[in-house]
């Protein structure tokens, strides 16, 4: 089957099904349709762009240039990922990024030139987007085991204060915190790799599907990118937890929980 290139008027008529969500949101007095609004301009613009920047970028395949829109596109993974935890402690921005970068650089790194074996490695019609599938999902699992390891020392900062005053150390104190914080940041990617191909069929098979390739041969690049989304989540969420630990406790096997506050608005 031919590719089906879509015109600016198919569009028009995609845009249009919003107006589903606004009408139920206007009959139940939901008072959404302002905010549906506002998103939809914002996705249709944001997405228009990235799609000339990413056609000007593949006609220049520059390997600097796209490595600054790699770090440019972490950047704001990593303040998304603060952006959405609901308290704040110094040096947060910072850990998050470096748990992004580290993270999801190397995942992608080992899934294009060691798996994929894409020649040249920073080829940008493989390296973008199969980053930005793996930032947008290493995000959320860091915002949510960042959010969940901030809320767990605060309800159970009694709990953990007795254990330290008894002589456990810092770790052993708030290991429970821990890994319930880690196990929540892993648990989207499981939920979606438990029903996929059964209840779901995800983005990137579709989008080769839809684009003209074997059904067989769009599921074998979905496996490589599910298992580099799993392994860049998990290892992004064990890192901003590890560093959010460190900030928050000390050598001397103490809490600072008095450094946690709530984002000013």
């Amino acid at each position: 089957m031919d590719y089906i290139f879509l015109n600016y008027f198919q569009l028009v008529g995609a845009v249009l099904l919003i107006l589903i969500n606004v009408i139920l949101s206007l009959w139940l007095r939901l008072g959404l349709e302002k905010s549906l609004l506002i998103a939809s301009l914002r996705m249709v613009i944001q997405l228009l762009l990235i799609g000339y920047v990413l056609e000007w970028l593949f006609n220049l395949s520059d390997p600097w240039l796209v490595m600054a829109i790699a770090l440019i596109m972490a950047a704001i993974a990593g303040v998304s990922a603060v952006n959405r935890t609901s308290r704040r402690f110094p040096s947060i921005y910072w850990r998050s990024l470096i748990s992004v970068l580290i993270s999801s650089f190397l995942i992608t790194n080992l899934s294009v030139a060691g798996i994929i074996r894409v020649d040249p490695w920073y080829d940008p019609q493989y390296l973008i987007p199969l980053l930005g599938m793996i930032l947008g999902n290493t995000l959320t699992g860091i915002s949510l085991g960042l959010d969940k390891f901030m809320d767990n020392l605060l309800k159970n900062r009694h709990q953990v204060e007795t254990l330290l005053s008894l002589g456990a150390s810092r770790w052993e104190a708030t290991h429970k915190e821990i890994t319930s914080a880690i196990t929540t940041g892993m648990i989207p990617t499981i939920n979606s790799m438990m029903v996929m191909g059964l209840v779901s069929l995800p983005g990137m098979m579709t989008g080769q599907i839809l684009a003209g390739a074997t059904p067989l041969n769009a599921v074998r690049y979905q496996v490589v990118i599910t298992f580099a989304i799993a392994s860049a989540s998990a290892l992004g969420t064990l890192m901003i937890v590890l560093l959010a630990w460190i900030a928050l406790t000390t050598p001397n096997h103490q809490l600072k929980i008095a450094l946690l506050h709530h984002p000013q608005k």
